[in-house]
Order: C-alpha cells, then sequence, then structure tokens
C-alpha cells in the first residue's frame, strides 16, 4: 500500500508538472477586482455588469477589455438590458501574463472563455468580437454550444491560414526582430508599459480556424468591418465561409469602427433580431 501511494504521488505531481504555467502578474491587479482562475493557474481578470440576457466582450490585440468602455456598445447593451461581461484576455490588462509560449497554445484563450462563464453559470450566451477578439470568437463558435449569437468585427478571412505572414511579421518584431511597417505598434506598446514578451507568445499561439470548421457553424454571426478597413483580409471572403453569416460594413477604418456609433446600433440590431 505504502509503494501504491508513493506511485500515486509521483504520476499526480508530474501531471501537475506537465501543465503548470508560471505566470507573470499585472502590476494593476487589486485584492477586490474580480478573478477566474483557469485551467492551467492563469487569473483572468473581468467585470460583469447588468442582469439581462449575458453578452461576452472579446478585445483585440495590444487592448483590454478596458477599451470596450471607450466606444458607446457597451453603455448601449446595457441600456438595452444586457448582462456584459468583458474580460482581460490572458497576456493583456490586469490579467496574467505568463512567459512561457506554450501558455498561450491549444486554444487557451478560448478555455479561458469557456471556463469564465461556466464559473459564472451562464449557460446561453451572445459573444461580440473585433479584430483579434474575432479570431477567438471563431474558436468559441467551434468550441462552444452555449453560444446563441456572434458578432466579429473588424476581421476578413486571412487569418484563416495558419501561415498567415501578418501574424507572423508581427511576431518576429515583438520579439526583437526591425520591421519597419510596425513601428508604430512597437512604440505604442512600449510606451504604455505594455508585456512586449506575453504580447509576442500571443501572435505566435494565436489560433487559425479552417474553412471546413467555420462551414459548420450553425448560429447566426455578424460579420461587420469598416469600410475603409482591410486590414486582415476581406470581411465578406469571411461570411462567404460561414453560412449562416450576414455581412456588413459601416463607416470607418479599423481603429475607429469599433469606437462608432453605428457599429454599436448594427451590433444591437442583429442581437435583438428573431
Amino acid at each position: 500500500m505504502r509503494n501504491l501511494y508513493f506511485l500515486r504521488l509521483i504520476f499526480v505531481t508530474l501531471c501537475l508538472c506537465g501543465h503548470t504555467v508560471v505566470a507573470q502578474s499585472s502590476p494593476d491587479k487589486k485584492e477586490s477586482d474580480p478573478y477566474y482562475t483557469s485551467f492551467d493557474g492563469v487569473n483572468i481578470h473581468y467585470e460583469v455588469n447588468g442582469d439581462g440576457f449575458p453578452v461576452l466582450l472579446v478585445h483585440g490585440f495590444i487592448s483590454d477589455g478596458a477599451t470596450w468602455k471607450k466606444g458607446p456598445l457597451y453603455e448601449d447593451l446595457l441600456q438595452a438590458g444586457y448582462k456584459v461581461i468583458v474580460p482581460d484576455m490572458r497576456g493583456n490588462g490586469k490579467s496574467d501574463k505568463p512567459h512561457s509560449p506554450e501558455a498561450y497554445e491549444n486554444d487557451a484563450e478560448a478555455k479561458d472563455l469557456m471556463g469564465l462563464m461556466t464559473a459564472l453559470r451562464i449557460n446561453s450566451y451572445h459573444v461580440v468580437g473585433y479584430s483579434r477578439g474575432s479570431i477567438i470568437t471563431s474558436r468559441l463558435l467551434v468550441l462552444d454550444s452555449r453560444i446563441k449569437k456572434a458578432v466579429m468585427g473588424g476581421m476578413g478571412a486571412d487569418f484563416t491560414d495558419p501561415e498567415w505572414p501578418r501574424r507572423k511579421m508581427f511576431y518576429r518584431a515583438l520579439m526583437g526582430e526591425p520591421v519597419k511597417e510596425l513601428e508604430g505598434a512597437l512604440k505604442r506598446i512600449k510606451d504604455n508599459g505594455l508585456d512586449q514578451q506575453a504580447l509576442a507568445y500571443l501572435q505566435k499561439a494565436q489560433p487559425s480556424t479552417s474553412h471546413e470548421e467555420l462551414a459548420k457553424i450553425k448560429q447566426p454571426v455578424l460579420v461587420i468591418s469598416g469600410d475603409r478597413d482591410n486590414d486582415n483580409g476581406s470581411s465578406e471572403e469571411l461570411a462567404a465561409l460561414i453560412k449562416t453569416s450576414t455581412s456588413m460594413r459601416v463607416p470607418g477604418d479599423h481603429g475607429s469602427t469599433r469606437v462608432s456609433k453605428e457599429f454599436s446600433v448594427e451590433v444591437l440590431k442583429f442581437l435583438a433580431r428573431t
């Protein structure tokens, strides 16, 4: 019996070692902030406001959940009677920022969000993603049957390529390789004191969703981009891959569309549609 006990102890220890993540905690972290501890021990900061049907907002790259409050959509959702859940994705904001590439692999971000919704006892919800948040939204649509409707904003079809050159270019720049066209983005990261290493690993492990997976999505999806936004490929091409989607353009470029009133109006109309 004693030998069996030690064998079990060794097995558990090895399992834990294989799944442990050394997480870089956020310096902005406060004891009063709400956190969800994810599957690998990474702490995910989030906010919940409102009491109606849940809407999960998924922010983009070089960003955090607070950026949703800079545009009208956040308040418009609350005024319309929704419960609004706004997380900081791992590597961003007040959430932990692991400094190991493995911490961002195998749909870690989608698993964070699914685990958070389970912890909040949410059995059905809408999800709104923008830019990189739309990439993660596509993974949720593949992995989580609780989604009722989804919005993919500021995203074209380019992310479906596992070897997407733009993703690889961002990774190289974040790892220190000079990339002239990304000098502005790197300056913004440094000026704002963001965790460049965590952001690099986010790009390295950024998931792609295949055409075959997108074709199997059954939930209604709104694919919406600015009329001057093709930064991530054609949103019309993305919509064509999702049989249940509606494609729409509103005024704006990649940076301005998310914070525009037109974007908020169209998202709310889509979510309210029966």
